[in-house]
């Protein structure tokens, strides 16, 4: 067709114009593939994000309820321990979303055929630990001696010290779901040391609130740890971290008493997508659980805190993308606008001899999207480079001004927020790490809609400046021609 190849000799003649439409128009389709790259690697970053971190609900006493009942009913509030029956920690562990769980009840004993690691204040005296299971004459709890700490867990793979490297098993194994029902543990190493004890030795233990109630346990592993514990473990030796046994959760119950037989302190439901918390909590609710004793907690901390530079960077992109996309609009409608109305004569003549409306305006057209075709293939050589390099620049600078707010934050706590150990609800945030790279490369669909925007932006610099001229009649164009 004519306007076809008037379009390639008008482009050839003025090559100045012509480079510099191809020049803006790459820039424009550089940054806005660069855009849609950036947010393409950061959605893909968080979903395998959310998939690998999940998130946690925990199903716990409501504590908040407990005080307002004891304050309704005129009762003295107090803190009471308030068990889950396993039987019901079942019925949520069988839900749908669960990736993992770990049914967790603490207790504190003494140490029965060895000897705990003493503190610097309890050489002379054992140290003591309220429990809630002991009422002195007012009702009120009962100070006890205790020297060991024991937590009783599913698996200790699940348990925050260990999930996050500060505990690792040393010698034997770590405590499994196949040791439920079993009388073993996992001691520390400086423990064991101090009592010459080792993989397959037995150790007996002592109720801190029942001396008549004791426990043999066969010691299946050996711990070293990090931890260097709570500033109160030099008076209370049941806070040393060297003084913590891990135990099955059944074990833990045993050593507690009868009334705490198949039943459990809390229990953390790990989810294998953070988005489907909500779905849970909800399926949850409709079990027959007593959700008026009980309470669901959810946490996907660790998710947000590693995801969050990333999605403000994707937020970023977003928005580079539409900026870039209607500025790219406006200039290169000027462009064309000019170049336009530099060509009225050409117009008028060609109209005066016959020439239809549609084909100038398909001239314009394609020798635009000629420009456009070009910057694209451009873009998508280059876009890759510029997009690693911006994107990586955004999310260096979205991490450091997340570490400054987070360390401002900590440091208008009280203490400056050191005293803050681990995280909440079985999970632990203290040494998870954000995404610092974003791993950019330019696939077919975002080629595919940097496609469509080009010619989009094509079609919009050029319909607009022509409808403005070729409205004219050819007589009124060419008269006014200077």
């Amino acid at each position: 067709m004519n306007f076809i190849k008037r379009a390639f000799w008008n482009m050839k003649a003025k090559k100045g114009k012509t480079l510099l439409q191809l020049f803006v128009f790459t820039v424009i389709c550089v940054f806005v593939l660069s855009g849609l790259t950036i947010q393409s690697a950061a959605q893909k970053s968080s979903e395998l994000a959310r998939q690998e971190l999940g998130g946690s609900v925990t199903l716990q006493v409501d504590r908040q309820k407990q005080m307002e009942k004891q304050q309704d009913s005129g009762e003295k509030r107090s803190f009471e321990s308030t068990p889950i029956k396993v039987s019901d920690a079942n019925k949520l562990a069988a839900l749908d979303h669960v990736k993992s769980y770990n049914y967790i009840t603490s207790a504190s004993a003494n140490a029965g055929n060895f000897d705990a690691i003493e503190s610097s204040s309890s050489s002379d005296s054992s140290s003591s630990s309220s429990s809630s299971n002991a009422k002195n004459s007012q009702g009120g709890p009962q100070m006890v001696q205790a020297d060991l700490s024991i937590e009783g867990v599913i698996s200790t793979a699940l348990v925050d010290d260990f999930s996050d490297g500060d505990s690792k098993i040393t010698d034997g194994r770590a405590i499994t779901k196949s040791d439920v029902g079993k009388k073993v543990t996992v001691i520390n190493e400086t423990l064991a040391e101090e009592n010459d004890l080792s993989v397959g030795d037995s150790i007996t233990i002592e109720s801190a609130t029942d001396e008549d109630t004791t426990v043999k346990l066969k010691i299946v592993g050996i711990y070293k740890t990090t931890s260097s514990g709570d500033d109160q473990a030099q008076n209370f030796s049941f806070l040393n971290p060297y003084n913590k046994l891990y135990t099955p959760y059944t074990a833990t119950a045993a050593l507690k008493g009868d009334d705490y037989k198949n039943t459990i302190d809390s229990a953390v439901y790990y989810m294998d997508d953070a988005k489907n918390i909500d779905v849970f909590v909800k399926a949850a609710k409709k079990t027959s659980i007593d959700f008026d004793t009980f309470t669901l907690n959810t946490n996907d901390q660790l998710y947000q805190q590693m995801v969050g530079p990333i999605e403000n960077v994707a937020s970023f992109s977003k928005n580079v993308v539409y900026l870039v996309s209607v500025a790219g609009a406006v200039i290169l409608g000027l462009i064309v606008m000019m170049s336009i109305r530099e060509r009225k004569y050409e117009m008028g003549v060609l109209m005066a001899i016959g020439e239809k409306r549609w084909k100038l305006i398909g001239q314009f057209l394609t020798e635009i999207l000629i420009v456009a075709v070009i910057a694209i293939g451009i873009a998508s050589l280059t876009g890759n480079l510029v997009a690693n390099q911006l994107g990586n620049q955004l999310l260096t600078q979205q991490i450091s001004s997340s570490t400054d707010s987070t360390q401002t934050a900590s440091g208008q706590m009280p203490g400056g927020g050191g005293g803050m150990g681990g995280g909440m609800f079985g999970h632990s945030s203290a040494n998870v790490d954000v995404i610092d790279s974003l791993n950019v490369a330019v696939s077919i669909n975002d080629m595919l809609v940097l496609g469509g925007i080009g010619i989009f932006i094509a079609i919009i610099a050029t319909l607009l400046p022509s409808i403005s001229v070729l409205r004219l009649h050819p007589k009124t164009i060419l008269t006014k021609q200077e």
